[in-house]
């Protein structure tokens, strides 16, 4: 073979920037002596508990208090198909995508089954060790307002409340003398006030006080956990940045730019994520019968795990895969979401609120609320009966990171990818597979930085992690030396956070 077109086959791609969990290190002190290091340095444990459509996670996470680098102590992880059905008397007040019935009761002891499950597992005490808890859901899917995920929050507190977390660990201390004394060498709780702002970022200011989308908190917690995981690598995703969690919904959040000479160093939130991300392509799974009908998803056949590029690649897609990828973008909608919608996607949304307020509400969806997803199934048949699981697989990458390109594609025509924007990405619809390879070279393709693959960063546990600086915010433990808050390339913006306190 000529060696120029060996060349041109197989050869070097750009490597994407992939975050995975570290474990905490370990403290060894000879042969077979050995420690967990947040069991003797000063430690700050939070607990994630997410319910979602697809599954319920309890991460739990150890931030170094010196370091101020996060780490996965623990997960545990069980399907959210698998949640008891409602007993006689229990009224059904929400249900996942793919219709499994929720109570409030059987919600509760999901959450405190799996709470107590990862503690355990972990050798902590729920009492004892973990520091915080944070709460959220991504299954919005019966609700009729956004409004009405405070039900749902309340639901997983129960669960956190009957597994012995005090109430204590789920609000923010009122003062410094409040707080654990391992944390209080740590805190600046005595010089600056907890404002709302999370790694930097007000929340969407709405006319009306009500959230724009259901699932606001998600994309908060996404937002802040790509802040952390790109500590790992050489991208700087301070603001202003493109945060987007392809989970089973989507969520996320676009910031703003910030003027430096400003006495506010916060930047604002000028973009919303919401609608189907990783319920696309298991709607495609589904068509294949490898999957239950109802309740089966990607990850059952695909797995969740990130295949790192190789040094050698076959950048080409074939002209079969290319195929099945345009006709499902065909039955894929990627738009800012239409003032008349009060769902989108499947999730409730203010999209008028949203537009009166200036923030861009950038939505996915399958037809109409998922009306085109028996299209999609339809294709994945298609695949499996005429191909393999390789080219069903490669579709359902393919058909991914389009879906990602696109919405980055809208972000731009709205004008809010600026010269100092980085692009940040989460959930197993967007991390898992070749996905992240293809969307680096969308972005490269695209040309929107003359540095590509350090504005791009790809995290997993992005919820998790997000929990975890959620609750270093609300308890004031900042890191000067290492921050998360303020602009690209700037300097910590806690002078100017305790100088507005003053």
């Amino acid at each position: 073979m000529n060696p120029g077109i060996f060349s041109r086959l197989f050869q070097s791609s750009p490597k994407p920037h992939i975050v995975e969990s570290p474990p905490p290190p370990r403290i060894v002190r000879g042969p077979g002596m050995e420690c967990r290091e947040f069991d003797e340095k000063p430690y700050f444990i939070v607990a994630s508990v997410e319910m979602g459509n697809t599954t319920t996670k309890c991460i739990l996470t150890g931030v170094s208090l010196e370091t101020g680098m996060s780490y996965v102590i623990n997960k545990t992880v069980s399907m959210s198909r698998d949640v008891r059905p409602p007993k006689p008397g229990e009224e059904i007040f929400g249900k996942t995508l793919d219709g499994t019935e929720l109570t409030r009761e059987s919600v509760t002891e999901l959450v405190k089954d799996t709470l107590i499950q990862c503690h355990r597992d972990a050798k902590l005490d729920i009492k004892k060790d973990l520091d915080f808890v944070v709460r959220s859901t991504g299954v919005v899917a019966a609700m009729d307002s956004p409004d009405q995920v405070g039900d749902f929050i309340i639901a997983l507190a129960n669960g956190c409340l009957e597994a012995g977390v005090p109430p204590k660990k789920m609000t923010p201390p009122m003062s410094k003398a409040n707080q654990a004394a391992k944390l209080q060498p740590f805190s600046f709780a005595d010089r600056v006030n907890f404002s709302g702002a999370v790694a930097g970022v007000v929340p969407p200011q709405g006319t009306t006080g009500v959230e724009m989308v259901a699932n606001e908190m998600e994309g908060e917690l996404a937002m802040a956990g790509i802040k952390e995981g790109a500590k790992w690598t050489p991208v700087d995703f301070r603001n202003p940045c493109v945060s987007i969690d392809f989970g089973t919904t989507l969520d996320g959040r676009i910031t703003s730019e910030v003027d430096p000479g400003s006495t506010n160093p916060f930047s604002r939130t000028i973009g919303n994520f919401c609608g189907l991300a990783g319920a696309i392509p298991d709607s495609i799974v589904r068509g294949t019968g490898l999957v239950k009908p109802r309740t089966g998803t990607a990850l059952d056949i695909l797995g969740d795990k990130t295949r790192l590029s190789g040094a050698f690649s076959i950048k080409k897609e074939s002209d079969v895969v290319k195929s099945y990828v345009h006709q499902c973008h065909e039955n894929i909608i990627v738009e800012i979401v239409p003032d008349n919608r009060p769902r989108y996607g499947m999730v409730p949304v203010y999209a008028k609120v949203a537009r009166e307020s200036e923030v861009a509400l950038i939505g996915v969806d399958a037809g109409v609320n998922g009306s085109a997803m028996p299209e999609l199934e339809a294709i994945g048949k298609e695949i499996i009966t005429n191909h393999s699981l390789p080219v069903l697989n490669e579709v359902i990458d393919r058909v991914c990171a389009q879906m990602a390109l696109r919405l980055i594609d809208v972000t731009k025509e709205q004008g809010l990818i600026f010269p100092t924007s980085s692009i940040g990405f989460t959930g197993r619809a967007a991390i898992s597979g070749r996905k992240p390879d293809y969307i680096l070279q969308g972005i490269i393709d695209r040309k929107l930085f003359s540095d590509p693959v350090d504005r791009l960063v790809f995290v997993d546990d992005g919820l998790a992690r997000g929990a975890a600086l959620m609750g270093r915010c609300m308890n004031s433990l900042g890191k000067t030396n290492n921050p998360i808050g303020g602009v690209r390339g700037g300097k910590c913006i806690m002078s100017r956070r305790i100088a507005i306190r003053r």
